[in-house]
Order: C-alpha cells, then structure tokens, then sequence
C-alpha cells in the first residue's frame, strides 16, 4: 500500500512510520520540522527511519538510508502548490493526517497558529484527496473536542459542540470538514480522538517529561486543580497498532465511510498516582507545587473505545506500570547520555 504520513517526525507519526515500514508498506513521510519544541528531538525520531539532519531540504524527497520503502520531504500542509505536486507524481491510496499544531495552552497565546496549520492545511489535504483519488482519509482529532463533557466515560455519541480551548475548536472543525467531504466526494475518513499518548520519545511539553526533567534536576513540578486530575495515558505502541489497523484494513460494508473513534487505554488513571510511578522509575520523589486549573484545561478524560473495539478488535494492553518504566528507561539514556 501507498501511504502519506503527515507529521512523520511527531511522537506518533514517526512510530507509525516505522511500523508501516516494517510492515512492508511504502511510506512518503513529510513534516514542516518547526520549533515548537527542540527540533532535535524530531531530528532524532528522523534519524531510527533512517532519514538524516543534515539531508533534510525544503520540498525535496529524500531516501532513507534504513528502509528501501521510505521517503522523506520537509513540506509543511499549509503549502498547497508543494501537496499538489506531491499528490499529483505519489499516487497515495491512503493518508494518514498526524500534522498538526499541539498543545492545548499554547493555542490561548498563539491562535494563529492553530488557524493555518489544523484549518487551512487540512483543508489543503482534504482538497487533495479529493482531487487525486486518494481511498481513505486517516487522521488525528483529539480527546479535548469533549470540553467539559461531565458524563464518563467519553462515547462518541456524546456532544461535542462546547470546545474549552481553540485547540480543541479547531479539531472539531476537521472532523465537520471531513464529514463534507466524505458526503460530497465519496472517499472514506476516519477521525481518532487521541486520549493523551505518551512513552519513549514523547513531546517534551506533555507531562511526564516535564516531571522526569523536574525531578532529576530537584526542581518543583506544577500539579494543577492541586492534583484532582485524572487522564487516559495511552502508551505509544497501544496507540500506533490502532492507527496502523485502522489504515491497512479496507473500508467496506462493516462501517460508514465517515466513522470516528476514541483511541486510547479504556481507563482512567489518577494524575498524582501517575506521579508516584514516575517517581518510582526515577528512583526519586518530586517536589510538588499545587496550582488552579488551567485555561482550557478539563479534570478528567477516559475513553469509551467500544467503537474501536468492535470494528477493528482493538486491544489497549500496556498498563501505566510497564509504560512508565519504558518511559523512564528511554529519558534516562536520552537526556543523560
């Protein structure tokens, strides 16, 4: 199969890379490499599909050094004459759309941001699906298009018409832009809601690096509602065996062709007891400073994945304890190093 990752130097675009490529799949990956956080982190997630930093040139499909089926462009989506040509000489199948701009707080700060990159460069993508007979649409919503949402835990059936952040806003918008599509033109798309992912090579704005760097370095961790937070820590290989079904299995008769779906562990996991096995791993126990709830923030997430379940036999395994301690292991050799 030919496919398109979009954000292949991301935490979860570049593991789907790799497991897309073991899987004997020819891959184009393509990412803009901005700064929102250290790019060498990107770089380094580049450089286990064999793609090396200093070959990296705008707009320029270069070859893994690692796997014969895999290439590589810094392209960013909201550039729609670079998609087109790339669409029009790859001949993509499927698209697998994991570029976006992250971050729930940093969308309060920099909205524009958010606009160009999730509203104009999916719209660029849906554009060329359309236009180049691509047969599925792939890509990430997010758990934060539930806002406030009381009832747990969250079904797709569930509204999603009150976002607390622009973020979140602008998730939403792909999974309404996608549905038009699909009605008008006819190719399948399915939306994940990512439930907050994490694991070796994760962003270093998300949690558990934050309160790794923290504690090594005895500094004070912020823990905001002073703790009554709860998430549904998905590690990264739970997350990518979803993704890559998701992408290998042909939509026919067993779904709509519009279809969404939470991914994530079915659980609920207590913020500070997610701490406390961080603290565990580190062989160290943090300094907590108590702070109100962020902006745009929300208490408590947990994923209903009955859906995933029963259309692609999806099966969350790793529990916090053995994610965690993989985690661990990888910061250590990876900022200690």
């Amino acid at each position: 199969m030919r496919i398109l990752v979009t954000g292949a130097a991301g935490f979860i675009g570049a593991f789907v890379c790799k497991t897309l490529l073991e899987k004997g799949h020819q891959v184009v990956g393509i990412d803009n490499l901005n700064n929102y956080y250290d790019v060498n982190l990107k770089y380094g997630r580049l450089d286990f599909l064999g793609i090396k930093k200093e070959k990296c040139i705008d707009h320029t499909l270069i070859n893994s050094e690692l796997y014969s089926t895999f290439q590589f462009a810094k392209v960013d989506i909201t550039d729609k004459q670079q998609l087109v040509s790339l669409f029009d000489k790859e001949k993509f199948e499927v698209v697998c759309n994991l570029a976006a701009q992250a971050g729930v707080r940093y969308s309060i700060e920099n909205p524009d941001t958010y606009i160009q990159s999730n509203i104009v460069g999916f719209a660029n993508l849906l554009e060329c699906c359309r236009h180049f007979s691509v047969k599925h649409l792939v890509y990430a919503s997010s758990s934060s298009v539930y806002g406030m949402n009381a009832k747990i835990p969250f079904s797709e059936t569930d509204k999603v018409d009150a976002p607390v952040s622009l973020y979140a806003a602008t998730k939403k918008s792909n999974e309404l832009m996608a549905h038009t599509y699909t009605h008008l033109y006819k190719f399948a798309s399915t939306g994940l809601r990512f439930f907050t992912v994490y694991g070796p090579w994760g962003r270093p704005d998300m949690s558990p690096i934050l309160f790794a760097n923290a504690i090594a370095q005895s500094e004070p961790i912020k823990v905001f509602n002073n703790g009554d937070m709860e998430r549904d820590f998905t590690y990264i290989d739970d997350i990518v065996a979803g993704v890559v079904t998701i992408i290998e299995k042909p939509v026919t008769d067993f779904r709509p062709l519009y279809k969404i779906y939470n991914i994530g562990n079915n659980n609920s996991v207590k913020l500070m007891n997610f701490i406390a096995t961080i603290e565990k791993y580190m062989g160290k126990e943090a300094k907590k400073e108590m702070y109100p709830m962020q902006m745009g923030d929300v208490q408590r997430t947990w994923a209903d994945v009955t859906e995933l379940i029963n259309d692609y036999n999806y099966k969350p395994s790793t529990s916090i304890e053995q994610g965690i301690k993989e985690f661990v292991n990888w910061y250590k050799g990876y900022y200690n190093s």
